[in-house]
């Protein structure tokens, strides 16, 4: 089974609202933010019936969801702001729990010094001092970066690497961006046979656990994060089609984060991408 849906905000209604609207628009999976998309600050009260609402709606419709770390939330950070990363991240991950998600998505990170090991050795200890007393089930998801600004997160290798080398591993998975994947040039769009046999080999594949399906405004390799509907971008249908008929594709999240349409929904996207995924 697909589990297909899109984004939806939290900000009418909270969390269950957000679950019921991903329903009503014909979705079995959908992604929210659990906080502020813009700011660190944590948000240590929150309506615990309203996310025990979201999980209990989700579980009795078959729903799958994952959440979103606020966009300035960046693993690689320097001290002392790795404190406030730290706050916000775990913060993040008890709300995700509380809804009862697959897990948290977060972007690989990056990192501004002349030494870009550091920046790997700052994801790994925050990633490790996070995690360490983390007793839930939702998983911190590493998502690929496209490239735009920094190059780190970009391969599979490194974030293959990366979860290997923190202290807990099974509690690390990974969500692929098909956009951040095309745009930084490792998937080409016509050659996704070759793409999922690499991240096969690599062990990537077997830890993706979501997917955010995103067609692409530039070309492989531009390094320009810009989203486009489906089948209104560079990659294309025959690609998406590709991609989604893919065997570690099913179960899973394939959440879109693309721009709604005039009914202000991804109704008609979410049923386009079920046609594709029923027709390869």
């Amino acid at each position: 089974m697909m589990y297909i849906g899109s984004h939806v905000s939290i900000s009418k209604g909270g969390y269950a609202a957000a679950a019921k609207t991903a329903y009503g628009i014909g979705g079995t999976a959908f992604q929210y933010f659990p906080k502020n998309p813009r700011s660190l600050v944590t948000k240590p009260l929150w309506n615990h019936q309203d996310t025990e609402a979201c999980a209990r709606f989700s579980k009795e419709n078959g729903l799958l969801s994952i959440a979103h770390a606020p966009y300035p939330l960046n693993l690689a950070a320097d001290q002392p702001q790795q404190r406030i990363m730290l706050d916000a991240l775990i913060n993040a991950l008890e709300i995700t729990e509380a809804c009862g998600s697959v897990g948290l998505v977060v972007h690989f990170g990056k990192y501004r010094g002349k030494d870009s090991l550091q920046g790997y050795k700052n994801i790994i200890q925050l990633i490790n001092e996070a995690l360490r007393h983390w007793k839930g089930k939702s998983l911190l998801l590493l998502e690929n970066q496209a490239g735009e600004g920094s190059v780190m997160g970009t391969t599979m290798e490194e974030l293959v690497q990366v979860r290997s080398l923190c202290e807990t591993p099974d509690k690390i998975g990974f969500c692929l961006d098909t956009c951040h994947a095309f745009a930084s040039g490792i998937w080409k769009g016509a050659d996704w046979q070759r793409f999922e046999e690499t991240g096969v080999k690599l062990g990537y594949f077997q830890q993706l656990k979501a997917v955010h399906l995103n067609d692409s405004l530039y070309p492989s390799g531009s390094r320009r994060d810009r989203h486009a509907n489906i089948g209104q971008g560079q990659i294309g249908t025959d690609a998406i089609k590709q991609l989604l008929a893919s065997y570690y594709l099913k179960e899973i999240p394939v959440v879109l984060e693309t721009g709604a349409a005039r009914d202000g929904t991804h109704r008609i996207e979410i049923a386009l991408v079920r046609k594709l995924a029923e027709n390869p």
